[in-house]
């Protein structure tokens, strides 16, 4: 239970409620047709996902391409400017141009290429960001860094806020975690995209991480117009969506449990105050248990 007054904890996790109900339950060791049609549901899960996840880049594209284009324009202007500058050199070295010149025109010279190298960087760094997000070896499970899948996300979201969203990190000192990589990055990209198309005009977004003995923690929270009481039940079904038509696709929310508590065996919970904002807190543990005896 939360403190008094504290706006009512939307929880789901594998320990039980109506809404976390694993069909493996219902299944347990059942028929060999039972279990062809749960490997059936798994593989149709796995293909929802990597179709979600398509869904979610398309509509990064937008923002991507802006982002690589206004420093490619930046580099493309100064290339000329320093093409000219060059010209100019030579013309100064070879008749009778003064010194001074000559050191204005370098000074120039160096300068824009300073702004190129800095413009160069931002591309790559959005460019690493993308692949790492679409990684096929980043399906299986295997260790990684929680705090780096983070930072790659948030460069990635980065175009949804447009400099408007303020994003402040703190990083926690974690261990390397077992956890499928490539399906984390969609949880908290799809948590991070939610926290951004939340926010109405200028706003903040806090990412904070840390541990304890078995879990790694995530809370990603917002100052967004918050979830009204009467969404708060069906915030996690397949299929619902507070967004307009062709933004919200009612999968993300829906997948992200999935993955956190089904894939992981962790839990995802929210806080939501309409007017203040939204804090979803993710739960992985920091080694993964042994696939139950069949």
């Amino acid at each position: 239970m939360g403190p008094a007054g504290a706006p009512p904890r939307q929880a789901y996790n594998r320990r039980g409620g109506a809404a976390m109900t694993d069909e493996r339950s219902a299944v347990g060791a059942g028929t060999p047709e039972l279990e062809q049609l749960r490997q059936e549901l798994e593989t149709t899960r796995r293909k929802l996902a990597e179709a979600y996840k398509m869904v979610s880049i398309g509509r990064l594209v937008t923002g991507i391409i802006h982002e690589i284009n206004t420093p490619i324009g930046s580099i493309l202007s100064n290339n000329e400017v320093t093409l000219r500058c060059l010209a100019q050199m030579k013309k100064l070295l070879a008749g009778s141009g003064a010194p001074e010149r000559v050191h204005e025109i370098l000074e120039t010279a160096a300068s824009l290429a300073a702004v190129d190298k800095i413009a160069c960087e931002r591309i790559s760094s959005v460019v690493r960001s993308l692949k790492t997000f679409a990684r096929v070896d980043e399906g299986d499970l295997r260790q990684a860094d929680l705090n780096e899948i983070l930072r790659n996300t948030i460069k990635l979201s980065d175009c949804e806020f447009r400099r408007r969203v303020q994003v402040h990190t703190e990083f926690g000192d974690l261990p390397a975690i077992e956890c499928y990589p490539q399906l984390l990055n969609q949880v908290f990209l799809n948590l991070l995209v939610n926290a951004g198309q939340s926010i109405e005009g200028e706003g903040e977004v806090r990412v904070r991480t840390w541990r304890d003995d078995a879990c790694a923690h995530v809370t990603i929270a917002d100052t967004g117009h918050g979830i009204k009481p009467e969404d708060r039940e069906r915030i996690f079904a397949t299929g619902f969506s507070t967004k307009p038509l062709g933004i919200g696709t009612g999968l993300g929310l829906a997948m992200s449990r999935e993955i956190v508590v089904d894939a992981h065996h962790g839990e995802i919970e929210f806080q939501s105050e309409v007017g203040v904002g939204t804090t979803f807190h993710v739960r992985i543990p920091i080694r993964q248990r042994e696939p139950a005896a069949e």
